[in-house]
């Protein structure tokens, strides 16, 4: 394991505190954080989720303005709505799973819940929990959901995307859940990353490895992004980790690993993608420094 310096990891816990304390306490509506224009003059502002659709293999970009769609030579477009999708994973072909907020004025609940997309993020419906439940983090592991609800701070589980197991309560920025055991489960939390090894009804002690994103594509591909951005990856499960990279453009928004190699990354300045795990990144869309969360 890389070593830290003691006063590096204080600092970083320190503004992971911060950071999930505004997560945790933000409202329901999009931010006044600066956007910046994208190509069909679309405003981007802070970045919640990543994904690549199988159906057509396009990027798709989760934010406080709607779900945007990215194409390789650089356009942008809004698919849908211009909500504010805080949780956001791609689970297959044009089906979509999210959370957060409604666009203003739209009259629905202030706290979506799990929402479902089978259109590529055109239309959603609610599924459950809507009117209570604002998660923050969605992983879709072993055809299963964990949801990190932001408005308990509660690791809840779902088989059937309707009906929901409560497990462990905790502070936590985001969830990873491991490809090969459903049993474990990963959160980044400001004492470290910490580790469930019975579906998330417990977590012990973190190792002191401070991260902000996690991403398990792979049982020997397991990512995470520190909050100076630079990318680490453990082939362990996260007993040990080495850095592989820096993603340009500051602190990091939003992380998903499509595979061992392909990485995606949001920052403050851009959404970066890497083919060769972390080593080199092209941005995909630009955006401006963020305030949102």
């Amino acid at each position: 394991m890389k070593i830290r310096s003691r006063a590096a990891t204080v600092m970083t816990a320190t503004v992971l505190a911060a950071v999930l304390a505004a997560c945790s306490s933000s409202s329901g509506t999009s931010s006044d954080a600066t956007s910046a224009e994208v190509p069909g003059s679309l405003a981007v502002s802070h970045v919640h989720g990543l994904g690549i659709d199988p159906a057509d293999g396009r990027l798709y970009v989760a934010t406080h303005e709607g779900v945007i769609t990215v194409a390789d030579d650089g356009t942008a477009r809004r698919v849908g709505d211009t909500a504010d999708y805080m949780g956001f994973t791609v689970i297959g072909a044009k089906t979509f799973l999210g959370s957060g907020h409604p666009a203003e004025g739209s009259g629905d609940h202030g706290n979506r819940g799990l929402i479902r997309s089978t259109d590529s993020g055109r239309t959603w419906k609610t599924l459950s929990l809507g009117g209570t439940t604002d998660f923050h983090s969605l992983e879709y592991a072993h055809n299963t959901v964990y949801g990190y609800d932001s408005t308990l701070g509660l690791l809840r589980v779902s088989a059937d995307q309707t009906s929901w197991d409560d497990r462990a309560a905790l502070a936590a920025l985001d969830i990873a859940v491991s490809p090969q055991d459903r049993d474990v489960v990963l959160a980044t939390t400001e004492d470290g990353v910490v580790m469930s090894t019975d579906g998330g009804r417990k977590f012990r002690a973190g190792t002191g490895q401070a991260l902000a994103f996690l991403s398990w594509p792979a049982a020997d591909a397991l990512y995470g992004a520190d909050l100076a951005g630079g990318l680490h990856r453990s082939t362990d499960g996260g007993t040990s980790w080495k850095e592989t990279g820096t993603v340009p453009g500051g602190q990091p928004q939003a992380l998903t690993a499509v595979d061992a190699k392909r990485v995606l990354v949001a920052t403050q300045d851009g959404v970066y993608e890497s083919r060769d795990s972390g080593r080199t990144f092209t941005r995909r869309l630009p955006m401006s420094s963020a305030g949102g969360h």
